[in-house]
């Protein structure tokens, strides 16, 4: 600094002296305005002359005005300092215990880039710092010492900029709250000790350290135990929520059927009878399921007859999705078929001509034939009232019995036939249930059967092949005779019926259509079904 001429260190002097007695925002608005004076591009030029390694020599092009500036705030941070001769020297910068000033200083980023080599020792400690590493600070690059300890500075101490400062022998960072970083890995930070990076955050805590310790050997095994806890839990109650190769297959907790059915709430029950309850539900995936909560002994066998039950796949069987089998709530689980059951159709539809009836009956024989094929030991109940039809009127026979391999299921297939034809209910109209039903048909066959045949199939073409269709129930319901058809002889003979039907409803469509496009007289046609003729009734 004494290389400086006498006017530019004068104007520097009286500038300290104002600059002491106020400090604030007008400090930096007067260095806005200062200019440097005419000789100082001329002064710098000798400065660095006589010393090169003036930071300001490498700078080119030389700003001027930044340079000027540096000087001044050097000369007053010089004598804020308390520095002996600030004329001759500038040793040190001590703003310890400073909060209102250091902030200032340290927002002069020219002063730190021309730092004075001179300067050796840079103590900002306690000084209410709150903000990150002041990196601008480490362009001194030829400190000594550096003590930036119990302020607030935080984030990362960055590193790699302390490796310029090779004359670095002294450094205190404590009692901040910087990042944890390795700094121990670091060559440059070897030479310090842990004295240097106290309560600072750069190491590590052993006070923390064993608390971490703590809760990880103790806090562990307790989440462990809550996360065995809950996945039994949902093993156990709600397997619906774990992934599905997680699942028990076909498996059904009281839990889950209660959530399907919100509570097995009375909105939600759709039958009800001595023994069984029926439900709709909605399992969790979105699928609509049907319910059937059996009371007290009923159905004894109920899981031996489900695992066989489930791998029944044909699209004239209701699928049996799973059971739940538990000491308070004993159920089988099957797929809701959006419709009625055949009893009702009969019953309550306006529209049920005989191709429709055909149609079930044919989709019911192929379900026979199925499971005579591949579940031999697997019974059914061909009851009208157990026997569903989807919107498209394609049965579903939906109750099952293992281990029924009775001979009479073309009996009950001829008392479905019958009733179908005849549209009466074997238990409810006579009293002696299915012998007097089938007494009373036998009665009035073949002559009067125009009062036993279902009123909606009394038309020409459809009588005739009622008439037909009731040989056939007849002769698949007469046991004693041994005249009983086998199954495939009734699915041909249902088969070609059903043909015959839709060939004839064909023919009719084609005859009125030539009918109204050539004013032809209507000429009757009609075609029958080949059924075989059962035996005379003895009454």
């Amino acid at each position: 600094m004494a290389s400086i001429s006498a006017t530019s260190v004068l104007l520097f002097l009286t500038f300290s002296a104002s600059l002491s007695a106020a400090l604030s925002a007008s400090v930096i608005e007067d260095l806005r305005n200062l200019k440097p004076p005419h000789d100082f591009n001329s002064t710098i030029t000798k400065n660095c002359h006589h010393n090169p390694s003036l930071r300001y020599c490498s700078s080119l092009p030389m700003d001027l005005d930044e340079i000027f500036k540096s000087t001044i705030v050097a000369s007053h941070l010089c004598n804020e300092s308390k520095n002996p001769n600030c004329i001759e020297s500038f040793p040190k910068i001590d703003l310890q215990n400073r909060p209102k000033i250091t902030p200032l200083y340290l927002s002069f980023n020219f002063f730190w880039k021309y730092c004075p080599l001179s300067i050796l020792t840079i103590d900002l400690s306690n000084s209410s710092l709150e903000s990150n590493f002041p990196i601008d600070v480490l362009q001194c690059t030829q400190i000594q010492a550096l003590d930036m300890s119990h302020n607030d500075l935080h984030g990362d101490v960055p590193i790699e900029s302390f490796s310029p400062l090779t004359n670095l022998t002294s450094l205190n960072l404590s009692y901040n709250h910087f990042s944890e970083s390795k700094i121990s890995d670091a060559l440059f930070f070897k030479r310090f000790n842990s004295s240097s990076f106290l309560h600072s955050g750069l190491l590590p805590d052993k006070k923390k350290f064993r608390i971490k310790a703590v809760i990880l050997l103790v806090g562990f095994p307790i989440f462990v135990i809550l996360m065995v806890c809950c996945l039994g839990w949902l093993c156990f109650r709600r397997p619906d929520f774990l992934p599905r190769m997680l699942r028990r297959k076909h498996r059904f907790t009281p839990a889950m059927l209660k959530a399907a059915t919100n509570g097995f709430s009375k909105r939600n029950l759709k039958g009800k009878s001595e023994a069984v309850d029926i439900y709709k539900g909605t399992l969790r995936d979105g699928t609509d399921v049907r319910i059937e909560i059996y009371r007290g002994e009923n159905h004894p066998n109920l899981i031996e007859e489900c695992k066989v039950l489930v791998q029944l796949c044909h699209k004239n069987l209701v699928s049996i999705l799973g059971w739940c089998n538990n000491r308070r709530l004993r159920a089988i689980v099957t797929e809701w078929i959006e419709g009625e059951s055949l009893e009702m159709w009969l019953l309550e539809s306006n529209s049920t001509p005989w191709n429709h009836r055909l149609k079930i009956l044919m989709g019911v024989v192929e379900g026979m034939c199925y499971l005579q094929e591949e579940w031999p030991e697997v019974g059914y109940d061909l009851r009208t009232s157990s026997i569903l039809l989807s919107n498209n009127l394609e049965p579903r026979i939906s109750r099952f019995k293992v281990g029924d391999q009775s001979s009479r299921k073309m009996y009950k297939f001829g008392v479905l036939l019958l009733e179908m034809l005849v549209n009466r209910r074997p238990q409810e109209d006579f009293e002696t249930g299915e012998a007097g039903f089938l007494e009373y048909i036998r009665m009035h066959y073949p002559e009067n059967l125009q009062k036993v045949i279902d009123q909606k199939l009394a038309t020409q073409d459809t009588f005739d092949q009622a008439k037909q269709a009731i040989g056939l129930g007849l002769m698949c319901t007469d046991i004693p005779s041994n005249q009983q058809l086998g199954l495939g002889q009734v699915s041909d003979i249902i088969s070609r019926a059903y043909q015959s039907c839709r060939v004839l409803a064909s023919h009719n469509r084609e005859r009125l259509h030539a009918e109204r496009g050539k004013g032809h007289t209507r000429i009757q046609s009609r075609r029958t079904i080949e059924f075989i003729e059962p035996p005379k009734s003895n009454s």
